[in-house]
């Protein structure tokens, strides 16, 4: 969430940097300041009023001693009491409304983030590879991967709904085999420490990562345990340190980890959507940094590149555009996109989002170090990327190592995961 004491001390600074995002959620500075001064405004009367119920009672201790009748004395020092009472219901109330409101309120738009309105608007960065050419007619990789029976659309539908597949033989290798190469590049080349948290979260973890409670209607909820399936590992893994004051000698903190992935919103029936591209359920290895607010930028160029690096070890075209003010996440304050080109579908699929999250997520998760110099602790800088999303990885592996007999060509990087170098028709 967004600091108070810098709402308090440059609200219009605030709003500024809200107002390129585009929308009304500026306005909400002025409901924030206007609870806070009530809020502080009572909590002085309460201070005041425990001031004197102080100086009364030593003044009736005084009395009694003395043999004085303190009865009115203690009648007035209980009616103070009872007015505390009604001053603290007033300022809990109050400090819940402000929390909400700023649980709310999205994270501010860094100042190098691109002014835009929409996606429209997002500049593109770089690319790297070349767009395949083929010699015969592509196949997008519905087709590919019933022809060689590596995903089971129907069963996944039978078994739980639309938007579910099954991977079957050869197919379930190939996932396996992307998650381990992924893995294994990003721990033993990229220093990042694994880590296998659990597939289930509480509440605290999404509201400390920013899911809850903007996007509660995009969760899947046990509602019996009051628990929830992870949307994704930057849940659990960034909520390893809820509540810490870390090392400094620790940062930055680096963790990748696996999980599946859950989300209701899997997109409209249609063009875009069709096969793997849109899924309710589907894997992803999750890169995560915690770090010193001064290194939080270049740790997001580092971040990119390790996401990058993954297609580029697979021989894969990609290209990378940076989020503008109106497209960018509800917490973060400057992102990249990484999207690989699917020659079946014609266009580019996102496969990896990188966020700098600033000290959003921090200030929610009460995570912090002891400055060194200052010995006062200061909120961590998060970041998060995908490294990355498989179901699209898969696609744009199927359709961009096609072959003419129907085969696919497996990446060599991989082929120690896979154990072959192709997939033919059995």
């Amino acid at each position: 969430m967004l600091d108070i004491r810098l709402i308090r001390e440059n609200p219009e600074l605030v709003k500024e940097r809200l107002r390129r995002r585009g929308g009304e959620v500026w306005r909400s500075i002025d409901d924030v300041l206007s609870i806070d001064a009530e809020r502080r405004a009572a909590e002085t009367d309460k201070q005041r009023m425990q001031a004197e119920r102080t100086r009364l009672s030593r003044e009736i201790g005084q009395g009694r001693k003395e043999g004085r009748d303190t009865a009115d004395a203690e009648a007035h020092v209980r009616g103070i009491g009872e007015e505390i009472d009604v001053l603290d219901q007033r300022t809990r109330g109050l400090d819940e409304r402000q929390e909400e409101l700023l649980l709310g309120i999205p994270n501010m738009p860094h100042e190098g983030c691109p002014e835009g309105a929409d996606a429209e608007a997002n500049p593109e960065v770089r690319r790297w590879g070349q767009v395949p050419e083929f010699a015969f007619p592509a196949k997008d990789h519905v087709t590919i991967a019933k022809e060689l029976g590596l995903v089971d659309f129907e069963a996944g539908v039978r078994v739980t709904g639309s938007a579910f597949v099954v991977y079957r033989g050869a197919g379930a290798k190939l996932e396996r085999a992307l998650i381990s190469f992924l893995l294994d590049l990003h721990t033993e080349q990229h220093g990042y420490t694994e880590v296998l948290p659990p597939f289930l979260v509480n509440a605290d973890a999404l509201i400390g990562t920013g899911q809850l409670p903007k996007f509660a209607d995009q969760l899947y909820h046990c509602a019996e345990d009051n628990l929830y399936l992870a949307p994704t590992a930057e849940v659990p893994v960034t909520n390893l340190h809820r509540e810490e004051i870390v090392d400094a000698a620790t940062l930055p903190i680096k963790y990748a980890a696996y999980t599946p992935c859950f989300r209701r919103e899997a997109g409209a029936a249609g063009v875009g959507t069709r096969g793997l591209i849109r899924m309710h359920q589907f894997d992803k290895v999750e890169l995560v940094k915690i770090c010193a607010p001064e290194d939080s930028m270049a740790e997001l160029e580092l971040l990119t590149a390790d996401a990058e690096k993954v297609l580029q070890l697979l021989g894969l075209h990609y290209r990378v555009i940076e989020l503008c003010t109106g497209d960018i996440g509800f917490g973060s304050a400057r992102t990249y996109d990484i999207e690989v080109w699917a020659p079946g579908q014609g266009t580019y699929l996102e496969v990896s989002s990188c966020s700098n999250f600033g000290d959003y997520q921090a200030r929610r998760m009460k995570l912090r170090y002891k400055d060194a110099e200052t010995k006062k602790n200061v909120h961590c800088h998060t970041l998060n990327g995908s490294g990355t999303a498989l179901a699209r990885l898969y696609v744009a592996l199927l359709e961009t190592y096609q072959q003419a007999d129907g085969s696919v060509v497996i990446p060599e990087v991989l082929r120690p995961y896979f154990g072959r170098e192709a997939i033919v028709k059995a």
